[in-house]
C-alpha cells in the first residue's frame, strides 16, 4: 500500500463521514430551511469551485454572491463556506493525486504541516491582529507576482520543473505550510501562499496543486465537523454546493491538466496577484467599517 493509497482512503473515508454528517443536519433542519433558494446558490458555488480549481479561492466569491443576493444569514455563512468546501477540495485532491507525480514525502509532510498549524498554531496566530496580517500578506504577494512575472520575462531566474523538496528547502516548505494552515483559522485562505512557496522553492507549478488541495481537504473535514455538531450551518445550501462544486472542479482540472509549464505559470502570477488586491480590498472594507462605528455618536 502506497502513501498515496493511503491518502485517497482517508479522503473517501472522511468524504463519507462528512455527507452522513450533513444529510443527517439538512433532515433536522429542512422545514426551516424549506425557503432557501438553491438555484443560485448551486450556481454560485458550482463556479466558485471552478476558480477554487484554477488556485483563486471560492469563499471570496461565495461570500460576494450570498451577500449581494441574500441567499445565506450572516450568522450562517462561515459554518456553510465550511461544509461546502469539503466535497470539493476532496474531489480536487482526488483528481490532483492521480494527475502530479509530486514526491510523497513532500507531500505528506507539507500537508501534515498544515493540519499541525491549524490545530496548534491557531492558538497563537488567533491572537495577532488580522488587519495587520492582511497588510502585510497583500505587500508580500504583491513582491513574489512581480517577482514571477520578472522571472517570466526571463529578468530572474525563478520556479523549476522539480515534483519534490529536501534539506533546507523541505523544512521551509514545512514551516511556511504550518504558518498558512495557522493562518487559515482566521479567515486567510491557504491556496495562493501555498502557490506562491511551491513557486519560490523551485518546485513545478502543477505541484502545488495536490498539496494545497490536501491540506484544505483533510482541514475542512474538521472544521466543517465542528460547525455541523454546533448547528451553525444552511445544510440545504451545503448540500446543493456538494454536487455542484465538484462539477465545477472537475471542468476546471480539466483545463488546469491541460495547460503547459509557460501558460500554468502565468496563471499562478495572475492568482498571487488577484490574492494581494483581495487581501488589499479586505482591509480597505474592515477599515472603513470600523470608521463608521467610531464615528457614530
Amino acid at each position: 500500500m502506497t502513501v498515496f493509497t493511503v491518502i485517497q482512503a482517508g479522503l473517501l473515508v472522511g468524504g463519507g463521514v462528512f455527507i452522513a454528517m450533513l444529510f443527517n443536519s439538512w433532515r433536522k433542519n429542512r422545514s426551516q430551511e424549506a425557503q432557501t433558494k438553491i438555484l443560485p446558490i448551486g450556481l454560485i458555488g458550482g463556479f466558485a469551485n471552478f476558480c477554487d480549481t484554477l488556485g483563486v479561492g471560492s469563499f471570496a466569491i461565495k461570500t460576494a454572491g450570498y451577500k449581494q443576493l441574500k441567499l445565506i444569514d450572516d450568522q450562517l455563512l462561515p459554518g456553510t463556506l465550511n461544509c461546502q468546501a469539503v466535497m470539493s477540495t476532496a474531489v480536487q485532491s482526488l483528481i490532483f493525486l492521480t494527475a502530479v507525480d509530486v514526491d510523497p514525502v513532500t507531500l505528506v509532510s507539507m500537508v501534515l504541516a498544515a493540519c499541525f498549524g491549524a490545530t496548534v498554531g491557531a492558538r497563537l496566530v488567533s491572537g495577532w491582529d488580522r488587519q495587520l496580517i492582511r497588510l502585510v500578506m497583500c505587500g508580500a504577494l504583491l513582491v513574489v507576482a512581480g517577482l514571477m512575472l520578472a522571472g517570466q520575462l526571463k529578468l530572474f531566474p525563478l520556479g523549476g520543473e522539480e515534483l519534490g523538496l529536501s534539506g533546507w528547502k523541505l523544512a521551509a516548505g514545512i514551516a511556511g505550510n504550518f504558518l498558512f494552515g495557522a493562518l487559515m483559522t482566521i479567515g486567510i485562505g491557504l491556496y495562493a501562499p501555498c502557490m506562491t512557496l511551491v513557486y519560490l522553492l523551485g518546485m513545478h507549478p502543477l505541484a502545488a496543486f495536490p498539496i494545497m488541495m490536501c491540506s484544505c481537504a483533510f482541514l475542512s473535514f474538521f472544521s466543517a465537523g465542528s460547525f455541523i455538531r454546533k448547528n451553525r450551518i444552511n445544510s440545504r445550501a451545503a448540500l446543493i454546493v456538494a454536487i455542484t462544486g465538484p462539477i465545477g472542479v472537475v471542468i476546471a482540472a480539466y483545463l488546469v491538466k491541460s495547460l503547459d509549464l509557460q501558460l500554468l505559470a502565468w496563471l499562478v502570477i495572475g492568482v498571487v496577484f488577484y490574492t494581494s488586491v483581495t487581501m488589499y480590498r479586505s482591509w480597505a472594507s474592515e477599515r472603513r467599517e470600523l470608521e463608521l462605528v467610531n464615528a457614530t455618536p
